[in-house]
């Protein structure tokens, strides 16, 4: 590869040399400015956990299940939009991708600033921008794909724990930046008037994100690079779909980062339905914050002390971590609950969530690699082309289960939401999360021993 060109011909992370010498440098460069992409994805797909909390309050007239829906919204379109973005960075390239799915969010955003200022504006308008806000979603599955073919299978976890966790601090991003810009005189058009006399400016928080995603989509197309090994058809990646070690992975990977994603989509409305009398927007940042944290050390940890075993004790976590919120909640053990009893155990479930998200990232990537592996040079394939058969079903896979993933940012959210409807409680919501994890810890447990 000349130093101007931006496809590299040969790529071999597994030696040890080449990593050295030339691979380690162009991989975390690669690494480094796909995260920003990410995290302004993640953004994206998360506005309106923050904007649908405003709405009415500017002058829109929307149910608590309106809401809660167009929270939900975002994440059913990532969860479809990342089965295509699963297989396109062995088609089009990582560089050109990277580039194109970053610009494009800028539509998504500059509508809904738009429409954000006139209160006629229909329900089914921002139905619809939700949807394109989940495009921000996919782009998890087509970046982690992407990284996975940079690195060797010895930094798999800390390298997809530090896209991936970094990338997810977009959720914690927006819920932040979004409650603090929302309320400064700085993009076009005028405020809102609050009931009680103070000025809103809500389009400020999807019309801030613009500048910034033209700067990183321009550094995507001239800083990365696009991998010539990393070249497959669709017909040549799609196999895993009839793989049931894919699926069972997938399985384990909805109860972590499906989790992660729903309570980040969903935590601020459902704390405002149990404790209404307390201003969740200022504080909701914190639970997809310590997430994010939370999942490259994930992905470390599991390098160094594998990811099964990370994964398996992870899940017992999660399930103490539900059992405790019950008894913060109104009605359960006092009249009231307790707010901060459910703010503090949430985000120890918060952080379990994006740990378990990190290792079981690394565990699938090292689990289903040694599974594909296998099955080649069983069937008498020579050691080379079994190795980039690995790598490329490998990231197709990991594309794939980050789409299941990403279904539980619909589903937590209509969980809560029909809990409440039917049972005026969130109770039955958590019993479901809670047998979840049980069967996912005794998945992890049975089907994979930790080496």
């Amino acid at each position: 590869m000349s130093k101007t060109s931006k496809v590299i011909e040969q790529w071999q992370p597994d030696d040890s040399q080449f990593w050295l010498n030339t691979g380690k440098k162009i991989a975390t460069r690669n690494l480094w400015i796909s995260i920003p992409c990410l995290l302004l994805g993640f953004c994206v797909w998360m506005l309106f956990s923050i904007v649908a909390i405003h709405l009415n309050s500017i002058g829109f007239n929307f149910s608590t299940n309106q809401l809660f829906l167009l929270t939900a919204i975002p994440s059913v379109s990532g969860a479809l939009f990342r089965v295509p973005y699963s297989f396109v960075i062995p088609i089009f390239g990582g560089r050109r991708w990277t580039a194109f799915s970053t610009i494009i969010l800028i539509v998504p955003c500059l509508w809904l600033g738009y429409v954000i200022q006139d209160t006629t504006t229909p329900y089914s308008v921002f139905i619809v921008i939700a949807l394109l806000c989940g495009l921000g979603g996919a782009n998890f599955a087509s970046s982690m794909a992407n990284i996975s073919f940079f690195f060797p299978k010895s930094h798999q976890g800390g390298a997809l724990g530090l896209n991936g966790g970094l990338g997810n601090l977009g959720v914690s991003v927006i819920q932040l930046v979004a409650s603090l810009i929302i309320f400064v005189p700085l993009c076009i058009g005028g405020p809102a008037i609050l009931p009680n006399g103070a000025e809103l400016w809500l389009q400020n928080a999807a019309l801030i994100w613009v500048p910034f995603l033209i700067i990183c989509s321009v550094a995507a197309f001239f800083g990365m690079n696009d991998l010539a090994t990393a070249r497959a058809s669709f017909k040549q990646q799609s196999v895993v779909l009839k793989d049931k070690t894919m699926w069972i992975l997938s399985l384990l990977y909805l109860a972590t980062f499906g989790s992660f994603i729903g309570f980040s989509a969903g935590f601020a409305m459902l704390s405002k339905t149990q404790f209404p009398e307390v201003d969740i927007a200022m504080f909701a940042f914190f639970g997809p914050l310590v997430g994010a944290i939370g999942r490259p050390l994930g992905g470390a940890m599991s390098d160094k002390f594998n990811g099964i075993r990370m994964t398996f004790i992870n899940y017992l976590l999660m399930i103490i971590f539900v059992i405790l919120v019950f008894t913060t909640l109104p009605g359960i053990f006092s009249e009231h609950g307790s707010f901060i009893g459910f703010y503090i155990t949430f985000l120890l479930l918060f952080f379990t969530a994006g740990f378990g998200s990190g290792s079981t990232y690394q565990m699938i990537a090292i689990v289903f690699r040694q599974h594909i592996f296998n099955r080649a040079t069983n069937n008498d394939i020579d050691k080379n082309q079994a190795t980039k058969t690995a790598a490329t079903e490998t990231a197709a896979a990991l594309g794939f289960i980050s789409a299941i993933g990403a279904i539980g940012g619909f589903v937590i959210p209509q969980l809560f939401s029909l809990s409440l409807v039917l049972f005026h409680s969130v109770s039955y919501a958590l019993i479901i999360f809670l047998v979840f994890y049980i069967v996912c810890a005794i998945i992890t447990k049975v089907n994979y021993k930790a080496q």
